[in-house]
């Protein structure tokens, strides 16, 4: 038993997984852009009958082998695929995007690599950035994906407006990490499996009065602790992951 871990253990850490979201079950060939091609043949130094692993984002992985190893235009055909077993709650984050744009893109990359499913960019009365940019953040989702072997790709939501956000439906859970000094439950007291969760977490200078008091006053909303030290909102974004994630998993 022992041996057979350790035997799955390096293959997966051996695998190289590529992302394409074009692909589906039904899909029976394939031909990569040419610059993956380039990557296949030219770095990888892949060669016509060599196997590839590929994700959709949306829980398959297919195993192709190289039908045309070219540099230009690589073809592979899908010999088989398995749809992985999706977890069984969806969280959703929307998080303000902070003054530094590094930090959201850690931010992103490490949630995507610890497990999400949607993150909706909100744009609060403090916030020092107005604008994202949206195709970089899709790049970076998809290259945490293929690194974390993670089948699932998170969905990158339209940046809205706090104002807009609080004013539709939500289903499941619905908490808001602030700095204001009140009470407010431990995020572990409250999390429960099979449910949908969405955590609001405002930017460096936290939710403005006036959010607060109009969400508090007309949703379901429940303020949540996440730590007892007051935390940068990238921090903060990553510590209820891995919350969620523990208490779940």
């Amino acid at each position: 038993m022992l041996l057979f871990l350790y035997e799955s253990c390096c293959y997966i850490r051996s695998m190289q997984l590529f992302y394409n979201q074009a692909i589906t079950e039904d899909t029976t060939q394939f031909s990569f852009s040419k610059e993956e091609s380039r990557h296949i043949v030219k770095v990888l130094r892949k060669t016509a009958d060599d196997t590839l692993q590929i994700t959709n984002g949306k829980g398959w992985l297919f195993t192709a082998r190289i039908k045309i190893a070219d540099i230009k235009n690589c073809v592979v055909t899908i010999i088989a695929k398995e749809l992985r077993i999706k977890r069984d709650y969806n969280l959703h984050l929307a998080v303000a995007p902070t003054k530094m744009n590094d930090r959201y893109e850690w931010f992103l990359e490490k949630a995507t690599e610890i497990g999400i499913d949607s993150i909706t960019p909100i744009i609060c009365d403090q916030s020092e950035r107005k604008f994202i940019k949206s195709e970089r953040f899709e790049k970076i989702l998809q290259s945490a994906l293929k690194q974390s072997l993670n089948f699932y790709l998170p969905k990158l939501n339209d940046t809205i407006t706090f104002k807009n956000f609080i004013n539709q439906d939500f289903h499941g859970d619905l908490f808001i990490a602030h700095c204001e000094n009140s009470f407010k439950n431990s995020l572990k007291q409250l999390i429960k499996p099979q449910r949908e969760i969405t955590i609001l977490i405002g930017p460096e200078g936290d939710f403005s009065e006036e959010e607060r008091e109009k969400i508090l006053s007309f949703k379901r909303v429940q303020p949540i602790k996440i730590n007892e030290n007051i935390l940068r909102s990238e921090t903060a974004v990553i510590s209820a992951l891995s919350i969620v994630s523990y208490l779940i998993n």
